[in-house]
């Protein structure tokens, strides 16, 4: 079985391997890419159905190939007519780098088929393309699929030779995640050859390229290959071990492609132990997920392994349909290792009913394939070996020959010393007067940033004194203005009790608002002036808010406005509560205020990762977006009258921002012209590490 791997950088190239007997690493389509397939559906016609659609955009044939990329081993066909539409689209613009993503879906497509005289030619073409346009990563996936198509022609000295190549590819641009697939790649050659001690040495070098990559699916990947090769190697406990890993992990995240084979490999564990139930149960389960599968390759050793069961449970039609299912497979994509093992399996099926003739002829076949794999495996071994040796010996050659390099390098280095040290001795008599006076000139500078910083400062608190006697002037004094002369018309009888009496509401509405934005005024003043010292601690969200409604209440209820608390239970923030008491006690003023009769105020909490998110939400009158723009400027001087015309100095929501922003929080407002307005801000959580602090 193979593993997935994506090698994403700005056009989210796909690497796309092969499989054979054993595991080589391919890109396998997971249940994510069957929603991704959709997606990309969806967005193909929606950018076909506008007006300015261009079929040679690019964007247009980079979705088509990632589209027809997601179709391979699910729907081939599809694959085949979608990339070539892409790739004639790339002719034609001069698309290079699409051409080459398109000609490896190609390469893939006639790979899975079995037909390398096809598949070759078109990887060697991405190859150099892609190595003239110097995408790496590109030329990373190619290596690993043109390698895969020799070792599956039985060429295993070319297929080791590319993949050493590879990995010294991988290692220059740094992806561990390629050095894992070319590394495991290398252990299934071996294990294939029953090299097991080699191919668990290089296993050991994936295991910790994996825990670099730190993903616990592709760890799962390789210890469903592990379990494959100890099984081969007899080593039942390892195998089980890795293989339950893997399919607990498979399971756990619904990684059905992979599944499917980890629970194949289960059920072969159990045959070679001639547990054949058990053995049965696992390949059901692999079965039922292959039908959704397009992966030949690997329906062969399942189809053979369940032939196997049968026999073993003496229900011989039923293996004998299965065996000869995985030997038309095989031989329509030239597998001659499953031709060889179902051949096998067909012989002793025959054997069994006394059909010697028959017997005989799946006998020799067998017989025939297998000194040929025998002796190929032999060659193959040798050419390993004799590859292995020569890729060290151009290898050890190129780093003397680097080494050569670096030496000639240094001694122009060192010339180059000697002659920056003459110049050195040279200039320093005609700099060091020039440093004196830079020195002057900083210190100079420094004075000068001084100055502008104390102009800078002074000016900051004459626009903050001047913001005081405009709130005082304009929204204090007037209110109380307005009360002095009522009172004086009623002191000198002008007007009557009565009249007089009937002022008393209007008379304590603008108390409130006076007592109201002189708290505002000194608590922002004294953060403009002198500072606030925040002092955090573990504050019930619930309460707060509770308290703060009941306080309000009564101004709600004059405008018959209606305010619902929707905090879940108990939200524990972490900050100053003098502080968030202000913010909301603020915030919610201003819904009351600008909400009209028989309005509706919301007040609701979202816990997000870190925090807390409080939503004031009211159905009032709304804002515009340049009044939503400029709320929260320091400069703002907004007056602004509710719906009852209550007046608004704009000092509060200036005061909401500072605390927020000391409680390491965050504040913002959206609204809507007529339909309300929703303040947002933010609370860090009450949690353990704040508990220790405390």
């Amino acid at each position: 079985m193979s593993r997935q791997k994506n090698l994403k950088k700005l056009h989210q190239l796909l690497g796309k391997f092969g499989v054979l007997s054993f595991a080589l690493v391919i890109t396998y389509t997971s249940p994510a890419q069957v929603s991704k397939r959709d997606s990309l559906s969806f967005r193909l016609k929606r950018l076909e159905t506008t007006s300015r659609f261009n079929p040679k955009d690019t964007l247009h044939i980079n979705l088509l190939i990632s589209l027809a990329d997601s179709y391979r081993f699910f729907n081939n066909d599809s694959l085949y007519s979608i990339n070539n539409r892409a790739l004639k689209y790339c002719k034609a613009v001069g698309f290079l780098h699409g051409e080459v993503r398109a000609l490896e879906n190609l390469g893939c497509y006639y790979s899975d088929q079995g037909n390398r005289k096809e598949s070759m030619p078109i990887f060697k073409q991405a190859l150099e393309l892609s190595k003239k346009l110097g995408d790496k990563d590109c030329e990373l996936s190619i290596i690993n699929s043109l390698s895969n198509d020799y070792y599956y022609e039985g060429n295993v000295a070319e297929a080791l030779n590319l993949y050493l190549k590879g990995i010294d590819v991988a290692k220059q641009v740094g992806s561990n995640k390629m050095l894992s697939i070319l590394n495991e790649n290398i252990a299934s050659l071996y294990a294939d050859q029953k090299d097991f001690i080699n191919a668990e040495i290089y296993y050991d070098t994936v295991q910790s390229l994996n825990r670099k990559v730190g993903n616990e699916i592709f760890h799962a990947e390789t210890q469903s290959n592990m379990a494959s090769m100890y099984k081969d190697a007899k080593n039942f406990d390892h195998a089980m071990f890795n293989i339950n890993k893997s399919i607990a992990s498979f399971e756990k995240h619904k990684v059905y492609e992979w599944l499917a084979y980890a629970y194949q490999v289960k059920g072969s564990i159990y045959l070679e132990q001639q547990k054949y139930q058990w053995a049965l149960y696992w390949y059901d389960q692999s079965n039922l997920l292959h039908l959704e599968l397009d992966d030949d390759r690997e329906k062969i050793q399942l189809l053979n392994g369940m032939a196997k069961v049968y026999l073993g449970l003496g229900q011989d039609s039923i293996s004998m349909e299965y065996a000869k299912e995985g030997l038309s497979i095989s031989k329509k994509i030239k597998s001659l290792q499953g031709q060889r093992d179902c051949s096998e399996t067909l012989y002793k099926l025959h054997k069994k009913k006394d059909d010697t003739q028959t017997a005989l002829v799946h006998l020799e076949t067998f017989k025939k394939l297998s000194d040929s794999l025998f002796q190929d495996k032999t060659q193959q071994s040798l050419s390993m070996l004799k590859t292995k040796l020569q890729y060290e010996q151009e290898k050890e050659q190129l780093i003397k020959s680097n080494k050569m390099a670096l030496a000639r390098q240094r001694s122009y280095i060192y010339f180059a010393v000697m002659i920056l040290i003459v110049l050195t001795v040279i200039t320093f008599m005609v700099r060091r007067s020039a440093h004196i006076q830079k020195k002057l000139n900083v210190e100079l500078q420094q004075k000068s940033e001084v100055v502008s910083q104390r102009e800078s400062e002074l000016h900051e608190i004459n626009k903050t004194k001047t913001k005081l006697f405009s709130i005082i002037g304009h929204d204090l004094r007037g209110p109380i203005g307005a009360m002095q002369g009522m009172l004086k018309l009623f002191t000198d009888g002008e007007i009557g009790k009565n009249e007089f009496m009937s002022f008393i509401p209007k008379f304590k509405s603008d108390v409130e608002n006076i007592s109201f934005t002189l708290n505002n005024l000194l608590s922002w003043g004294q953060t403009q002036l002198n500072g606030v010292a925040t002092k955090p601690k573990r504050i019930s969200l619930e309460k707060l808010v509770n308290s703060n409604i009941q306080l309000l209440s009564e101004v709600a209820s004059r405008k018959s406005i209606k305010i619902i608390n929707q905090l879940p239970e108990n939200p524990l923030g972490w900050a100053d509560q003098n502080h968030i008491d202000i913010v909301v006690r603020n915030l919610l003023s201003n819904a009351i205020k600008f909400t009209p009769e028989d309005g509706l105020i919301t007040i609701e909490a979202e816990e997000k990762r870190n925090v807390w998110q409080i939503m004031i939400r009211d159905t009032g009158i709304g804002m515009n977006k340049e009044i939503q723009k400029k709320i929260f400027t320091d400069t703002s001087n907004i007056t602004t009258y509710g719906t009852n015309n209550e007046r608004g100095t704009g000092l509060g929501l200036s005061l909401c921002k500072e605390m927020i922003l000391k409680n390491k929080g965050e504040i913002w407002v959206e609204s809507v012209l007529r339909k309300g307005t929703t303040f947002f801000f933010t609370v860090p959580k009450a949690e353990d590490k704040y508990q220790q602090a405390s």
